[in-house]
């Protein structure tokens, strides 16, 4: 069965933060933050760096209790109930932190046995989640002899065996060689799509989330400064829509394609991109005056800003904040 997101259903939402505050000292770390989490929903949340997105996640997860505000997992208080929230969530923090001495196979019971799973079914979900992330093999290995790659995939089948409502992912893929990235991300969709698991993952990707989400918040400075799909964020950024375009042999200059018309410009392979708010008629004119200076086009295309271009403009970090 393939679930879709229910942030718009009056249903329970997965996740609620309502005023989610905390200081440190005299820093506000996060700010009165309000969203919620709709079941199903795989869920982006973007910042620069200290911006607020893994207090938020610690705060959501009860491992911090906030300055002021409310969180509700599932529709429990987080603060009320940190123990019966923390039964419906599953946690993978940015390093991933197995138990060292204890192979693979171990390292996955015990998260099992900590987590209520009775102990016929402990040993199926293992042994199903170690061939999911490719791990069988490895299941006598001690976690001190893995990878940082397969570490993560282990700490995904620790935060897995639950069989969570809610899966919380810190930066999941950073810094991971090319085949346990792709892993992850495709393990992730697929836990979303079919077994209807929410997920809620804070990363600097933007690629990550443009794939895997449905909805994406950005933080910053402690703040939401945007929440909404994807494709909505970059409409937002009409200026950075553009066309791309490269020529079969000789090409023109930016003065001799674009005369009178004011327009940034970017150098692009054996041609131009050239930034405009309505991409269609600009490529319309481009066809036209290559034409008129007898040249040939190779390809033209109208291009959509990607969401690290929103991010940019949003959070300013084009000012030295990435």
């Amino acid at each position: 069965m393939t679930h879709s997101p229910q942030s718009g259903s009056s249903e329970t939402p997965a996740l609620r933060a309502e005023g989610l505050t905390r200081r440190f000292g005299e820093q506000v770390a996060v700010d009165g933050v309000d969203f919620t989490v709709g079941q199903a929903e795989i869920f982006g949340f973007l910042g620069p760096n200290g911006a607020g997105k893994s207090t938020t996640a610690r705060m959501l997860t009860g491992f911090l209790p906030p300055t002021a505000g409310r969180a509700w997992v599932a529709g429990i208080d987080v603060n009320l109930q940190p123990s019966a929230a923390r039964l419906r969530i599953g946690v993978v923090p940015e390093e991933a932190n197995v138990y060292a001495d204890l192979s693979v196979r171990q390292n996955v019971l015990l998260m099992a046995e900590l987590h209520g799973v009775a102990k016929v079914e402990r040993e199926r979900r293992c042994m199903e989640l170690l061939d999911t992330f490719d791990l069988r093999e490895r299941a006598a290995q001690k976690g001190r002899q893995l990878s940082k790659g397969l570490r993560q995939r282990l700490m995904l089948c620790m935060a897995l065996v639950s069989e969570p409502q809610i899966l919380f992912l810190d930066e999941p893929t950073s810094g991971l060689d090319v085949a346990s990235t792709r892993m992850i991300r495709e393990v992730i969709s697929r836990m979303n799509r079919e077994r209807g698991m929410t997920v809620f993952l804070t990363t600097h990707n933007m690629d990550e989330a443009d794939q895997l989400c449905h909805r994406v918040a950005i933080i910053d400075r402690g703040r939401l400064a945007a929440i909404d799909t994807p494709a909505a964020l970059r409409a937002r950024v009409d200026a950075r829509r553009s066309v791309v375009v490269k020529f079969a042999g000789p090409g023109a200059t930016p003065a001799e394609l674009l005369p009178n018309l004011d327009l940034e410009v970017e150098a692009a392979v054996d041609g131009w991109r050239v930034f405009s708010p309505e991409p269609g008629p600009l490529a319309q004119h481009i066809a036209a005056r290559t034409v008129a200076l007898g040249l040939r086009i190779e390809s033209l295309n109208t291009v959509s800003p990607t969401l690290q271009e929103v991010f940019v403009s949003i959070t300013g970090a084009a000012h030295g904040r990435a």
